[in-house]
């Protein structure tokens, strides 16, 4: 089964969904397991042949929003004495582009470790492929495998997770590792190392702005006391109570589309289908330990500040009510 849970995701299925009315609408049979496979060799091979980054450069203002949040959050974090590194899949010249229009050219200095090219998810699994030095200017890499030891403000290619660790200590919970990408970027480093992770879901600002409006607050808490009602009327078997009990089921009904339908109208919410948690919320809460719509939103906390999970009741528990 293939999972689509990514911002890299969105163009496949727009690609996938477009192909199928294409073919629905003109009458043309298609088996859907080659329509899936063709849709994605053009994806991906639009990626590795360089024209997806090469667009991007060109128009790099049209693509990444600049701001001066990350820069700010980056210089505190430094200042303050902490370690930065970054691992990524692309090539060193696509990240410089974008790096340098947010952060300026000197931006290779705030980073204590730069891997680039790193092939993740193998990154994380291989155990002997060694790092290699890249140069910035000639754009090179060196074919030997005498990478000690990393220095900052250098670029490095390739290697893997267990080298990183061995070469800079970096051990346990004293990590926080972010990334965008629930499986690629936070499974291993959790469960492998036990870093601490942190998953980027731009979509949460949106979800959040929903959840607090009233409407919605209104509908949720009518829904969940006709569902408390209609628990306890049960018993009652004559006509007259079970009228009332299909009348009341009729509304819950009406407001569970309501309230799912109201942050898409196809699939409703991407953390919630109907009250129960959707399978992605369910990978997030097993591999990330905070997420958040964008990385600035750390920010305004103290580099010392520690997040603790909500205790949530469990079935057989009930809510404890506080004040």
């Amino acid at each position: 089964m293939h999972q689509l849970m990514d911002m890299f995701a969105l163009p496949e299925m727009t690609l996938l969904a477009n192909a199928i009315e294409h073919f629905i609408n003109n009458n043309i049979p298609f088996d859907p397991e080659y329509v899936f496979h063709d849709v994605r060799g053009a994806v991906q091979g639009v990626h590795k042949s360089g024209e997806l980054h090469a667009e991007v450069m060109k128009n790099i203002e049209h693509y990444i929003e600049k701001g001066p949040e990350v820069a700010q959050l980056l210089n505190k974090l430094v200042s303050e004495g902490k370690q930065l590194f970054l691992i990524t899949n692309s090539e060193f010249p696509f990240v410089n582009k974008g790096m340098a229009y947010m952060l300026g050219n000197d931006w290779c200095d705030m980073f204590d470790v730069i891997i680039t090219n790193s092939r993740k998810p193998q990154f994380y699994n291989e155990h002997s492929r060694p790092f290699r030095l890249y140069d910035k200017h000639s754009h090179t890499q060196s074919w030997d495998s005498k990478v000690t030891q990393f220095k900052k403000g250098q670029v490095y290619q390739e290697g893997n997770l267990f080298k990183l660790q061995e070469m800079t200590h970096w051990y346990g919970y004293k990590v926080l590792y972010i990334g965008d990408h629930v499986y690629s970027d936070l499974a291993d480093p959790t469960l492998k190392l036990g870093w601490r992770t942190g998953a980027i879901i731009p979509e949460l600002e949106s979800e959040i702005k929903t959840i607090n409006s009233e409407t919605f607050k209104k509908s949720v808490t009518w829904q969940q006391g006709l569902q408390r009602l209609i628990e306890k009327m049960q018993v009652y078997d004559h006509p007259e109570s079970q009228a009332i009990i299909e009348q009341w089921m009729k509304e819950r009904n009406h407001l569970r589309r309501v309230t799912k339908e109201v942050f898409n109208p196809q699939f409703g919410s991407l953390f919630r289908t109907y009250h129960n948690p959707t399978y992605f919320t369910r990978r997030l809460s097993r591999f990330a330990d905070i997420y958040m719509s964008s990385v600035v939103n750390v920010t305004n906390y103290s580099t010392s500040h520690t997040f603790y999970p909500r205790r949530a009741a469990l079935p057989h528990e009930q809510p404890i009510h506080i004040g």
